[in-house]
């Protein structure tokens, strides 16, 4: 009897063995298959899908396998950090302070670093990738972030108020900078740097502003002023197609090749608006457009008073350097006592724009173009606008470039002089030629004078078949970078200047000629 329970039992015993066993292997099989499904379906998703589940901190080499990582490179960052920080203070202060002072804003006199230190903690390198699209040079992306302990404090001043320091803290840096190494046949076999942002992922730079020993409601609107300094010099100086070029190993190379050139103008027609929102406690806004692709670069048509409907007609030319990547920005104010406000804006990608193709566009206008940060998303009203892209040939293009090296100079005396605030100031748009001379270009014979709101409406040019105040072909030089043309003449806006200041109809007869 004893031997058959034991029997029994063994066989009992083995068989739920052998059952546990079948269904522990099924279940692993199981997990194994829904891994795999898991698995495959991570390895379809697209970069924006990777994003949408990781955030914006999601490293660049985890949607894109060629990104490799470099933890190496970050512990020896690490050791090195502290003289880095160091020297990389002084290159920001001497190269940095002055751009605050060129891309300041005009209710801004004054921005300057009144402390600068890059703290303690280093940046951390995400990934690199590293490419060979053009023979002779190599290409290295670079994932860049810091979440750092700087320490950093702005001295701001404007009209009628002291300076007041304003604190820059919890600064975080996102994004992925672009050098380009163009090799040498000589040692060290590197003959210039290129660095650039990429445009595509956006850079972020998140900080928040603070007065110290002090209120920022004595400078009304100062956290939007810095911002949108801030971005300006971003997008204008360092996001990509814009680059900086450095010459390396004092070998004498040409760098023309690598530095940013226009590649095409976008004739731009400001038509009308229409329901403008009122920012006027008493009676209606008076608006005007600012116009721009760089914001260097800006234009603005006349104002028209007390109308949330008005009527332009207003024509510019402005210069693109990338079509791929760039785009027109077009924003809308009311004119006020004091700092004008923004009414709304609109973007125009380029890429939309087909060569020689006019486009009518009834743009409805934002009050931000990051829309994720803005509450009040009530509707602003329509911009209605008609766009012309000109592809350049070798000649134009090198004469848009001359000509845009001239405007920045002007626009520099200009500032110098006091006429203006900022280099960046939008001007009145205008049909001239820069300064004084004779030019060039093709066949055609350019030339004018320098006079600024004058009401002269100097500056003359033949070119091909085309005559007039400023004639119909490229190389008149008065119209790059943002000059008007009125009815196709130059006579509706007499000034001879490609940088005026202010309308003859406000200021009641110009400026004096530049000597």
């Amino acid at each position: 009897m004893g031997l058959i329970s034991g029997i029994l039992m063994g066989l009992l015993f083995g068989i739920a063995l052998m059952a546990g066993w079948e269904r522990m292997m099924r279940y692993r099989s199981a997990k194994r298959i829904a891994k795999a499904v898991d698995i495959k379906l991570l390895g379809s998703l697209s970069r924006d899908d990777v994003k949408k589940l990781c955030g914006d901190n999601c490293p660049e080499w985890v949607s894109f396998p060629l990104y490799e990582q470099v933890k190496w490179l970050n512990k020896e960052l690490t050791k090195l950090w502290p003289f880095v920080a160091e020297a990389a203070t002084l290159v920001i202060r001497e190269s940095v302070e002055p751009l605050l002072e060129e891309y300041r804003p005009t209710g801004i006199t004054s921005l300057k670093f009144s402390k600068l230190s890059l703290g303690t903690v280093p940046p951390k390198i995400e990934g690199i990738r590293v490419q060979s699209l053009t023979k002779g040079q190599i290409i290295m992306d670079i994932d860049f972030r810091w979440g750092g302990d700087p320490s950093i404090i702005l001295a701001v001043e404007a009209a009628l108020v002291a300076s007041i320091p304003i604190q820059l803290k919890d600064l975080q840096v996102f994004t992925v900078i672009r050098v380009i190494f163009q090799l040498a046949e000589e040692i060290p076999c590197i003959s210039a740097v290129v660095v650039a942002l990429l445009a595509e992922p956006k850079p972020r730079i998140d900080y928040t502003l603070k007065a110290v020993g002090g209120s920022l409601t004595a400078l009304p609107g100062i956290s939007d002023m810095i911002d949108d300094t801030v971005n300006t010099i971003v997008t204008d100086m360092l996001q990509w197609p814009h680059r900086i070029v450095v010459p390396l190993g004092g070998i004498p190379v040409d760098t023309s090749e690598l530095e940013l050139k226009p590649h095409g103008r976008l004739t731009v027609t400001i038509v009308k608006a229409n329901d403008l929102k009122n920012k006027e406690m008493i009676g209606k806004s008076d608006p005007y457009v600012v116009v721009y692709i760089r914001p260097l670069f800006k234009v603005k048509t006349k104002v028209i008073d007390d109308n949330l409907n008005p009527v332009w007609n207003e024509t510019f030319e402005v210069i693109a350097e990338d079509k791929e990547t760039q785009s027109l920005i077009l924003e809308v104010f009311d004119k006020d006592i004091g700092q004008d406000k923004r009414l709304g804006l609109a973007k125009v990608p380029l890429i939309d724009l087909e060569a020689e193709n006019e486009k009518h566009l009834e743009l409805r206008l934002l009050p931000s173009l990051d829309m994720l940060k803005v509450k009040d998303k009530k509707d602003r009203g329509t911009l209605t606008v008609k766009v012309v892209y000109h592809q350049f040939n070798k000649e134009e293009q090198l004469a848009a470039l001359e000509v845009e090296k001239k405007i920045l100079e002007e626009r520099k005396k200009l500032k110098e002089e006091g006429v203006i605030g900022s280099t960046m100031d939008a001007l009145d748009g205008a049909v001239s030629v820069v300064g004084s001379g004779v030019g060039l270009v093709g066949s055609g014979l350019v030339g004018g004078v320098g006079l600024v709101g004058s009401g002269v409406g100097a500056g003359a040019g033949l070119v091909g078949s085309g005559f007039g105040a400023v004639g119909s072909g490229l190389s008149k030089a008065g119209r790059f970078m943002g000059r008007t043309i009125i009815g196709g003449h130059s006579t509706a806006r007499k000034s001879g200047s490609s940088t005026p200041v202010s309308n003859p109809q406000e200021n009641g007869g110009g400026a004096k000629p530049l000597q």
